[in-house]
């Protein structure tokens, strides 16, 4: 069986859509009364969210709670760059389908979202001199568009996109704390990676979801203790964590958890777990930080 074929590629999505749009529009938006918001850590999937209703309804779910941000500043796993850039803020950038395998619908998915020119000025103002990102015209990849276009299907939050410009938690951990005061003027500030990664290491009765691996237990485990004794040091070798080398073969999926525990406001303060469980046997646990 292949993983990837659905009958009607997106049809959850389809499904979806209209009771989500009718929900966002509901939202309240941010104001500064609301006080900072919370930082988050999202795993962010690939095509197949569109075609995993429980996912997106969880996903969905945890917009709905918080109050519609001004703006979205979002790092993910798939833009490794240093030194640091942002994506385009021009509105409506064509997106980046950095993926394979999957139907031809989602490499026609768009997700048009408004101008982000103020939050690239705020970005830049808040990294330290000699570190200010350079603007490009790269447009969202999926590690940001595929969970966005879930959260906030409307569209109408301006997006940018950060570059991931080191692998180092120390580094990431600082580059979170520069942005940590953008929380206080409405922007939500995301980490977009995935818990475990171990893709090279699946297996057909993994991918069906028949089985889950022990290294995704083992890792994700150490991770959820780490996280909630806010033990930075531990999560910080994660190299030597219980599941490792399978549950991250490579670090990408993992190190943007760094940025958002550096925009906390107590970066070893208290986590909240917004969606856990597995797909295809890989650890899709999500969270956010106050």
């Amino acid at each position: 069986m292949d993983p990837f074929a659905t009958a009607r590629p997106g049809a959850a999505f389809d499904a979806y859509v209209p009771a989500a749009r009718e929900r966002a529009a509901r939202r309240t938006p941010w104001t500064p009364e609301d006080g900072p918001l919370p930082a988050l850590y999202v795993s962010h999937g690939a095509p197949p969210l569109f075609d995993d209703a429980d996912w997106m309804a969880r996903l969905g779910a945890w917009a709905d709670r918080l109050p519609t941000p001004r703006a979205i500043l979002i790092v993910s796993a798939h833009w490794e760059s240093a030194p640091l850039a942002l994506s385009s803020p021009e509105p409506a950038t064509p997106l980046v389908y950095d993926f394979g395998g999957f139907a031809e619908r989602f490499h026609r998915m768009t997700y048009a979202t408004p101008d982000a020119s103020a939050l690239a000025a705020r970005v830049t103002a808040v990294l330290p001199d000699g570190a200010s990102p350079h603007l490009t015209r790269r447009g969202l990849d999926h590690g940001a568009w595929v969970p966005l276009k879930v959260m906030y299907p409307l569209g109408d939050v301006p997006v940018l996109q950060m570059s991931l410009p080191t692998e180092d938690p120390e580094r990431l951990l600082a580059v979170g704390t520069r942005l940590r005061e953008l929380r206080s003027e409405g922007v939500l500030v995301i980490g977009s990676g995935f818990m475990t990664h171990g893709l090279p290491f699946l297996t057909r009765e993994m991918l069906a979801g028949r089985s889950t691996p022990g290294w995704t237990g083992d890792f994700d485990a150490w991770a959820a203790e780490a996280l909630d004794h806010g033990d930075l040091e531990t999560l910080s070798r994660f190299r030597e964590a219980p599941g490792m080398p399978y549950a991250h073969p490579t670090a990408e999926h993992f190190v943007p958890l760094f940025v958002t525990l550096g925009a906390a406001t107590d970066p070893e303060g208290p986590v909240t777990t917004a969606i856990d469980g597995h797909m295809w046997g890989l650890s899709r646990r999500s969270l956010q930080v106050a």
